[in-house]
């Protein structure tokens, strides 16, 4: 197989590199649908607070109109008048801010969650060369864009003559109605067109997140080549970490080594395997393995314990059990109990007669 074949990005981003991307700024995020999601909330909050918003916008023209005339402006009276005139307007526009604050804020941790980054400012001189904003806008992600926009206006040109045409027959009724009647069929006419606009943008821009989450999937996607890597910076080179646990094992056997003079009592096999006991009535609540091991382990177990004057106790179906069911530094199991105490006895009866 080739070695560039090796490198194809075809498996899933590690969590780490999805860390590293997001701390970069890198997520799925449409801004197609944050900005769906605000116009449509304004639109629902125009509908909503309309009403109220009339009536203070009519209070606060009235007022105008009305006092304009009288109202003498100086260096004394100007910082009153422009902080109540500031009121005002803020109390018109204030709820109609505060909603679309809450929806670009709701909009945005719902696709993205909460991240904080400066990485995105960073200046970057391909984001002001000439050269790569060419190549960008003719790249497929380029054209890509440019067919989305055209099919986004194509469906925006539809829902409007739609909506217009179908009211077409009512427009005669213009001639008979006021001023303000008038304003209010309109606004009802651009209310219903907005909607409409604003739902089929608002699938659009659902099926652009979609597309938005599957294009940022397949950019962070990693060949197996760079999955090795990660794994080396974590864990460590391989090399290193068995030599590591080689050097962990023998220095775990030496230390069992130590530990075999100390034993009571080696039972053996006898001769592939060998299990080191000591038992201390006052420290202990039960006989402990200090050492074990099979084959040539078990042959340097025995050595070291004649060397040290350690009792040999061949039984075959004990040191079977022993090996499988007790690590080195555990206590023996309750139901290998009467089996050790029975070898163990036999040894304390083989130091009282030298004694």
């Amino acid at each position: 197989m080739p070695e560039e074949s090796f490198q194809e990005r075809t498996e899933q981003a590690t969590p780490r590199r999805r860390e590293e991307a997001r701390n970069q700024g890198q997520v799925a995020r449409s801004s197609e649908l944050c900005s769906v999601a605000i116009l449509l909330a304004g639109l629902l909050a125009l509908s909503g607070l309309g009403a109220y918003m009339y009536r203070a916008l009519a209070q606060f023209t009235t007022r105008m109109l009305t006092d304009g005339f009288t109202i003498q402006l100086d260096l004394a009276n100007a910082p009153a008048y422009i902080l109540d005139w500031a009121g005002l307007t803020t109390q018109v526009a204030a709820p109609l801010i505060i909603v679309l604050a809450a929806v670009a804020l709701l909009i945005n941790f719902a696709q993205v969650g909460a991240i904080v980054t400066g990485k995105p400012l960073e200046p970057k001189f391909n984001r002001i060369s000439p050269l790569s904003g060419i190549k960008r806008l003719f790249s497929a992600r380029g054209l890509v864009e440019l067919i989305k926009g055209l099919f986004k206006i194509a469906i925006i040109l539809y829902i409007t003559y739609l909506t217009i045409g179908g009211e077409a027959a009512n427009y005669i009724r213009f001639l008979d109605m006021e001023v303000g009647q008038i304003f209010a069929v309109s606004g009802e006419l651009v209310l219903k067109l907005g909607y409409r606009i604003l739902l089929a943008m608002l699938v659009l821009s659902v099926l652009d997140y979609a597309f938005q989450r599957w294009e940022f999937e397949k950019n962070l996607r990693m060949s197996r080549q760079e999955i090795k890597e990660e794994f080396k910076q974590q864990e460590g080179d391989p090399q290193v970490r068995a030599r590591v646990r080689s050097l962990q094992r023998e220095m775990a056997r030496r230390r069992m080594m130590e530990d075999v003079p100390r034993a009571d009592v080696v039972v053996t096999n006898p001769t592939h395997l060998a299990i080191a006991l000591r038992y201390d009535p006052k420290e202990m609540a039960a006989p402990q393995v200090v050492a074990k091991g099979q084959r040539l382990m078990a042959q340097r177990i025995k050595e070291m314990a004649r060397q040290a004057g350690v009792p040999l106790v061949e039984d075959k179906p004990l040191a079977r059990a022993l090996f499988k069911a007790v690590q080195v530094g555990d206590t023996v199991p309750e139901e290998l109990f009467k089996a050790v105490a029975q070898v163990l006895a036999y040894v304390y009866q083989l130091k009282r007669r030298k004694w």
